[in-house]
C-alpha cells in the first residue's frame, strides 16, 4: 500500500482532501462547553409534605423512601435530605452501569410505596443534570411586582418560542395566591373553621362541563361556570347562610388579598425589583449558540419594551466558555505558528508546509469522530488538541528526516519514499502503540476529576491516529516531490547555519557527553538516580504541595448569607445592605486601575431566600452576586477580590454564615468536606464544633460551617387527659391548628399563564402570640368550641432546620474554604486524621467520620491513574518484549520513564505552581512521547549491532545519529505548547500544570535519555544481558541515514 500511494499522483491528495473536507463538516455540529459532560448517575427523589418538622419529615419520608431503594440495585449511595416541609432523597448509582434501567427501578419502588401520610403531597422523580444553567436576564421597570411577573412570563413564552431556547424558569417570585385570612372572633361567632370555608370554597366555585343538548338544529354544551378567580369575585361567594334567607358573603368575614406567598422571596437587581429570567440548555445544545440567540432575541425586545424596562444579561456562564475557548484557540494558533517556524528552520519550504498538512488532516479527522461520539470543545478536548500540536508531527518528523536522509545518501526521492519509510516503520507503530497504551489506560480514570481529564488522552489518542494514517500514506508521496524540487537548489543560508550548528553540537558535545556517559556509565546512572531522588523528595518533604484541582477563576463573586431560624427578612435586608455597599466600595477603589478605567463591579443581584450552601428558605438567607469585569481585562483576581471584600464587611453580628466565594465548583469539589456520622444529633453536633474548632486553629481556613443547626422555636402540643370525653382526638386538634396557623389550600385555578392556590388561614393578627395559640378554640365533635389549651398541654422546644441521612444514618457535613496561597488542604486533612479523629473516637465513639471534597476527590482520581498507568506500563513491557524479542532490554527503554518526573517537579517550582491531578495526568502522557523517543533509539542501536558494532560504539553512534530527530520532536512539542505554557491569563491557570508537566518533563527526558539510555544499554551488556545479535552481511543490514 506504502508503494502504491507514493507512486500514485493522486491518492495521497484524495485522502488528505477527505479528511478535511469531512472534518470542515462536522465541525459546526460539535457544541461547546467550559468543561466535557459527565454521564448521569444520580436520581433525585422528592416529597412535599407541608407544615412538617425536619423531625417528621425523617421519619415519614426519608426512611420510607431509603427502605424501598435498598432493594435497588447498583445504588452507591443513598442521600437523604429532611427538612421543613419537604424530603429529598438522591440515589448515586455505581459507575459505569446502566443509568436507564436504574432509573426505572427507582422509579417502579418510589411508586410502590403505599404508607406516605395523606398531607405529603406525590413524590416526583427526576434524572439529575439534564439541564445545565447558561445565564440569566434580569427584568427591571416601573411596573408592579405582579405585573413585572407576568410580563417576564411573557418574555418566557416568546423565548421558548425561538425554539433555540429549550428552557426558561422565571425567579425572583414565589407562588401566587389568594389569601382568604379569618379573624377567630369571626369564627367563633359563626361557628364555622378554616375547614369548612375552605369546604365551602371548593364545593363553590367550580366550573365543570355539564353534558350537552341536542336540538333539531344543532348541539348545545352546558358548562356550570362559576368559578371565582379574584379577590372581588371571591367576596361574594355566601358561606353562611340561614332559614330566614339572611346569608353571609366571605367578603363580609375575611380579608380577601391577591398576593405572593413569600415576602422573601424576591430578587433586587442593582437596587431594583426585578424578574429573572434564568436560561438553561440541554446537554445536546452548544452553550454558545444558545446565548447567542437569547441576544439576539433582547435586541429586539429592547426595541418594543415598555418605556422604562430593561433587560440586562447577568450570571453569564457563556461568557467563560466563550473566554476559555478563544484563549486556547490563540494560544494554539501561536503555538502551531512557532511549530512551523521551528520546522522552516529545518527544513525547504516545501518540505516544511507537507510535514505541517499533518495539522489540518489530524485535527480535522479528530474532529470528525468528537462529532460522531458526541463530544464537546472545551477546556480539556482543546488542551488535548493543543497538546497534539506538539507531538502529532513526532512520527512525520521520524519519516520525513529518514526519508531526506537516503536521498542525501542518492537514492531517487522516490525510491528513497518507500525505504525510509519501510526502515523506522516498525519503531514507529511501536512508538504508536505504547502511546495507545499508555493514554488508553487513562481514558478510564474514574473520580469527578478523571471524568474530566480523561478526555484529554481521548483526543490526543484521536489525534495522533489520524496522523499515522496521514503520515505512512500522505506524507511520503508529499516528501517525494519536495525532495526532487529541493535537490535542484541550495538551503538557504540560515538553514546552513542551523544545520552546522546541530552538526557542531551532534559531533562536538553530545558526542563527548554520551562518550563519558558510556566509559562511566555507573557513575552516570547513579547521579541521575540521585537527582531523581532528590526531586522526589522535595514532594515527600512538602516542598512541592499537592492540590486535587487548580482553582477555576470566573467573572462572578458571592457573598452567602446565613442567620439565624426565625430572623426577619429586615435584619437580613440590613445585613445585605451593609455587605453590598462594601463591595460598591471597593469598586470605587479598584475601578480606576481597570483597562481604560472601566467599573469593575458591572452588576450586583440580590436574592433573597436563597444560598445553596444553607440547605434552608426563608426570610434569614440571602446571596449576593457580583458580575465582574471579565477575567480577560481586570487587573485583579477574584481570590484577591474575595478576600478584600470579606475584611470590607469583617464580623458581623448573629451571623450563622457569611461565605464569600465564586460560585463555580470544579470538579475537585470544596477544599474541607467532611462527614460526621451517627445516631444521636446532640453527639454529632457536639463531634462538629469540635473538628471545626480544631480546623479554625490552622491559618488560612475559611468559611467554616456545618448543616446541622437549630431550627424556628417550636410549641409542641399533647392532648391532656379528659379530651377525648369532650368530643376531641389529637387527630381532629392537629388538622384543625394545621389549618389555622399554616393554612388549607381549598382549590387552584388558572388564571392567564398562571395557578393561583386559594389559601383559606387564620387571620394575622391572631396568631402572633403563645396566648392566641393557648385560646384558639377548636370544634368539638358536638359542635362545642374549646379553647386549645383547656384540652392540651403547650410545651416550649426547638428542633433542627435539617437532618441529612447517607447510607441510612444521620449526617452532619462541615464545609470550608483553604487560602492556598496561605495553606494547603492535603496538609491539614492529612494532620487532622492524624491527631484529631483518633481523639474524638476516644471521646465519641458513636461518631465516625468520612473525607469526602478535594481529598476524596483527588484521592480516588491519583489512585485511578496509578492503576491505569500500572497497567499501561505492563502492555507497553508485552509490546517491547514481542519487538525487541527478549524480556530485559523493554526494562531499559521503561527506565526512561520516570525521567520526566524530574522535569515535573523542577518545573512546578520554577513556576510557582501546586502539584495537582492536571499534573500527574500530564506527566502520565508524556510517557508515551518519552518512550517512543527511547525506543527508536533502542532500535538504531539493535541495527549497530547487526552491523557489527560493539554495545559502546553502538549506543554512542545510535545516540549521535537520532539526535536531529529527537532534537527536532522535542523541540516542536515544547514551541507547540510554549504560548499556554507562559501565558498570563488567570484563565489559563487551571491548564498551565498540565502543560508545564508535559515541557518540562519531556525536555528533562530528552536529554537524559541521550545519556542514560546508552550508559544503561551497555552495563546490561557488561552481564551479558543484551540481546546476542550475529552480524549480516553489508547488504542485507538496512543501514540507517546519517
Amino acid at each position: 500500500m506504502l508503494r502504491y500511494f507514493v507512486h500514485h499522483p493522486t491518492a495521497a491528495n484524495l485522502v488528505m482532501a477527505l479528511f478535511i473536507a469531512v472534518g470542515l463538516i462536522a465541525a459546526p455540529s460539535v457544541k461547546r462547553e467550559t468543561f466535557p459532560v459527565i454521564p448521569a448517575d444520580e436520581v433525585e427523589i422528592k416529597v412535599l409534605y407541608p407544615g412538617a418538622a425536619a423531625e417528621e419529615v425523617e421519619e415519614a419520608i426519608c426512611r420510607r423512601i431509603e427502605d424501598a431503594v435498598e432493594t435497588v440495585k447498583d445504588v452507591e449511595e443513598i442521600r437523604c435530605d429532611a427538612r421543613e416541609n419537604f424530603g429529598s432523597a438522591t440515589a448515586e448509582m455505581i459507575e459505569g452501569r446502566d443509568f436507564d434501567v436504574f432509573l426505572t427501578e427507582i422509579k417502579t419502588e418510589i411508586e410502590a410505596i403505599d404508607n406516605f401520610p395523606a398531607e405529603a403531597e406525590d413524590p416526583t422523580i427526576r434524572q439529575i443534570g439534564l439541564i445545565d444553567f447558561v445565564a440569566a436576564i434580569a427584568v427591571t421597570g416601573p411596573m408592579s411586582a405582579p405585573d413585572l411577573k407576568s410580563y417576564a412570563e411573557n418574555i418566557k413564552d416568546q423565548l421558548l418560542a425561538t425554539g433555540k431556547v429549550s428552557q426558561v424558569n422565571v425567579k425572583g417570585f414565589s407562588d401566587h395566591q389568594i389569601r382568604i385570612e379569618v379573624p377567630a372572633q369571626t369564627m367563633r361567632q359563626y361557628g364555622i373553621s378554616v375547614n369548612d370555608i375552605a369546604g365551602i370554597i371548593a364545593r363553590q366555585s367550580y366550573d365543570l362541563p355539564a353534558g350537552t343538548i341536542k336540538t333539531s338544529t344543532s348541539d348545545i354544551l352546558v358548562r356550570f361556570d362559576d368559578e371565582r378567580r379574584n379577590p372581588l369575585e371571591f367576596s361574594d361567594l355566601v358561606v353562611v347562610g340561614s332559614d330566614s334567607g339572611a346569608e353571609i358573603r366571605l367578603g363580609d368575614i375575611a380579608k380577601i388579598t391577591d398576593m405572593f406567598e413569600l415576602s422573601e422571596a424576591r430578587v433586587d437587581f442593582n437596587g431594583q425589583r426585578a424578574a429573572i429570567l434564568e436560561i438553561l440548555k440541554t446537554r445536546n445544545q452548544d452553550t454558545l449558540k444558545v446565548i447567542g440567540a437569547v441576544k439576539d432575541f433582547l435586541d429586539e425586545a429592547r426595541r418594543t419594551a415598555p418605556p422604562g424596562v430593561s433587560f440586562t444579561i447577568t450570571r453569564d456562564i457563556s461568557s467563560i466558555v466563550d473566554d476559555r475557548l478563544s484563549l486556547l484557540i490563540r494560544n494554539g494558533w501561536q503555538g502551531l505558528i512557532l511549530v512551523l517556524i521551528t520546522l522552516w528552520l529545518f527544513f525547504s519550504a516545501r518540505f516544511s508546509f507537507w510535514v505541517a498538512m499533518g495539522f489540518p488532516v489530524s485535527f480535522l479527522g479528530a474532529i470528525t469522530a468528537m462529532a460522531l461520539a458526541g463530544l464537546s470543545f472545551d477546556m480539556i478536548t482543546m488542551v488535548g488538541l493543543l497538546i497534539g500540536i506538539g507531538i502529532l508531527v513526532d512520527d512525520a518528523i521520524v519519516i520525513s528526516e529518514n526519508i531526506a536522509a537516503h536521498v542525501r545518501k542518492g537514492s531517487p526521492p522516490l525510491q528513497a519514499a518507500i525505504d525510509g519509510t519501510k526502515q523506522v516503520a516498525p519503531g514507529v507503530i511501536s512508538s504508536f502503540l505504547t502511546t495507545i497504551f499508555v493514554f488508553g489506560s487513562l481514558a478510564f480514570i474514574k473520580g469527578d476529576i478523571g471524568n474530566i481529564l480523561k478526555f484529554m488522552p481521548i483526543i490526543l489518542l484521536l489525534v495522533l491516529s489520524v496522523s499515522l494514517i496521514e503520515a505512512f500514506l500522505v506524507l511520503p508521496h508529499h516528501i517525494s516531490g519536495s525532495m526532487r524540487r529541493a535537490a535542484e537548489r541550495p538551503p538557504a543560508v540560515i538553514r546552513q547555519k542551523l544545520e552546522a550548528g546541530i552538526d557542531w553540537v551532534r559531533d562536538g558535545p553530545l558526542a563527548r557527553g554520551v562518550g563519558w556517559a558510556i566509559r562511566w556509565r555507573y557513575l552516570t546512572v547513579g547521579l541521575i538516580l540521585m537527582v531523581f531522588l532528590a526531586s522526589m523528595s522535595m514532594i515527600a518533604g512538602g516542598h512541592l504541595k499537592f492540590r486535587a484541582f487548580p482553582d477555576i477563576e470566573g467573572d462572578v463573586v458571592e457573598a452567602r448569607v446565613l442567620l439565624p431560624q426565625g430572623t426577619p427578612l429586615a435584619r437580613t435586608k440590613a445585613l445585605v445592605d451593609r455587605v453590598s455597599t462594601a463591595m460598591l466600595e471597593i469598586d470605587k477603589e479598584l475601578s480606576p486601575d481597570q483597562p481604560g478605567g472601566a467599573r469593575l463591579v458591572k452588576n450586583i443581584n440580590i436574592r433573597f431566600n436563597e444560598n445553596i450552601d444553607a440547605f434552608e428558605a426563608g426570610p434569614h438567607i440571602a446571596t449576593v452576586s457580583v458580575d465582574i469585569l471579565s477575567t480577560e481585562l481586570r487587573t485583579i483576581g477574584a481570590d484577591k477580590l474575595l478576600e478584600r471584600w470579606r475584611r470590607r464587611v469583617g464580623k458581623q453580628p448573629d451571623v450563622i454564615g457569611l461565605k464569600f466565594t465564586e460560585p463555580i465548583l470544579g470538579p475537585a469539589g470544596r477544599a474541607i468536606d467532611i462527614r460526621l456520622q451517627g445516631d444521636v444529633l446532640g453527639e454529632l453536633k457536639a463531634a462538629s464544633l469540635a473538628l471545626q474548632d480544631w480546623l479554625a486553629s490552622y491559618r488560612g481556613v475559611l468559611d467554616l460551617s456545618d448543616d446541622l443547626r437549630p431550627g424556628k422555636p417550636e410549641i409542641r402540643l399533647r392532648l391532656k387527659a379528659g379530651a377525648t370525653s369532650l368530643g376531641l382526638s389529637a387527630e381532629m386538634i392537629a388538622r384543625q391548628l394545621r389549618a389555622a396557623f399554616h393554612g388549607r389550600t381549598a382549590r387552584e385555578i388558572q388564571v392567564g399563564q398562571e395557578a393561583y392556590e386559594i389559601d383559606v388561614r387564620l387571620a394575622r393578627g391572631d396568631k402572633d402570640s403563645l396566648n392566641d395559640l393557648e385560646f384558639f378554640s377548636v370544634t368539638a365533635t358536638g359542635g362545642a368550641q374549646i379553647p386549645v389549651g383547656a384540652v392540651a398541654t403547650l410545651e416550649p422546644g426547638r428542633g433542627v432546620a435539617r437532618i441529612n441521612r447517607v447510607d441510612r444514618r444521620r449526617t452532619a457535613t462541615i464545609r470550608g474554604e483553604v487560602d492556598t496561597n496561605i495553606a494547603n488542604t492535603e496538609e491539614i486533612i492529612n494532620d487532622t486524621k492524624a491527631r484529631f479523629f483518633p481523639e474524638l473516637a476516644r471521646k465519641l465513639p458513636g461518631v465516625s467520620y468520612d473525607i469526602r471534597g478535594q481529598a476524596r476527590q483527588g484521592a480516588e482520581t491519583g489512585n485511578s491513574v496509578r492503576n491505569g498507568f500500572a497497567v499501561g506500563l505492563v502492555g507497553v513491557f508485552l509490546l517491547l518484549s514481542f519487538l525487541f524479542r527478549n524480556y530485559l532490554e523493554p526494562l531499559i527503554v521503561m527506565v526512561t520513564i520516570p525521567l520526566g518526573m524530574i522535569g515535573v517537579v523542577w518545573g512546578h517550582l520554577l513556576l510557582g505552581l501546586d502539584l495537582s491531578m492536571p499534573s500527574i495526568v500530564g506527566f502520565a502522557s508524556l510517557a508515551g512521547v518519552v518512550v517512543n523517543n527511547a525506543i527508536l533509539l533502542m532500535q538504531f542501536i539493535r541495527i549497530q549491532r547487526r552491523a557489527g558494532e560493539s554495545a559502546g560504539v553502538a549506543a554512542a553512534h545510535a545516540a549521535k545519529m537520532r539526535f536531529r530527530a529527537v532534537f527536532l520532536t522535542t523541540a516542536t512539542t515544547i514551541m507547540g505548547l510554549l504560548p499556554l505554557l507562559t501565558e498570563q491569563s488567570l484563565q489559563a491557570q487551571v491548564l498551565i500544570p498540565l502543560v508545564a508537566s508535559i515541557a518540562f518533563g519531556l525536555l528533562t527526558a530528552t536529554v537524559l535519555i541521550l545519556f542514560l539510555l546508552p550508559a544503561l544499554y551497555t552495563i546490561f551488556d557488561d552481564f551479558g544481558l543484551t540481546s546476542k545479535v550475529e552480524p549480516e552481511a553489508p547488504e542485507a543490514v538496512a543501514a540507517p541515514a546519517e
